[in-house]
């Protein structure tokens, strides 16, 4: 059974920067695709990043040249170094996984694409 743990969340003023990790159980960072979402109440979770297991990379558009996926595969963990943050980045923040697919593709976004999730380490900035 896989398991995903995130940590790094926090309160943060506009403008300031926060690492999210995400601990998994195996090695699934190294051979999987994997990716971060958030969502906020009353919302749909929605795509922020994406990482392949060759560490291709994707963005939402709301996040490009703010927020870098990366990973450590020594340490089988998934980061999001996240700067230039402003309010409306507050969320709970989750990292997921699929089941065996190498690649995201053009699905990454949607939440189905993923079997694992986190619990989610909440991010709170202010104006």
């Amino acid at each position: 059974q896989v398991q995903l743990l995130e940590s790094g969340g926090g309160s943060v003023q506009g403008g300031g920067s926060l690492r999210l990790s995400c601990v998994a159980s195996g090695d699934i960072v190294t051979s999987r695709c994997m990716g971060w979402f958030r969502q906020v109440p009353g919302k749909e979770r929605e795509g922020v990043a994406f990482i392949d297991s060759d560490s291709s990379t994707g963005y939402a558009e709301f996040v490009k040249g703010r927020f870098t996926i990366s990973k450590d595969n020594a340490k089988n963990t998934l980061l999001l170094q996240m700067n230039s943050l402003k309010p409306e980045d507050t969320a709970m923040y989750y990292c997921a996984a699929v089941i065996w697919a190498v690649h995201c593709g053009s699905n990454w976004r949607k939440e189905n694409t993923y079997k694992y999730w986190g619990q989610g380490t909440q991010v709170t900035v202010s104006s």
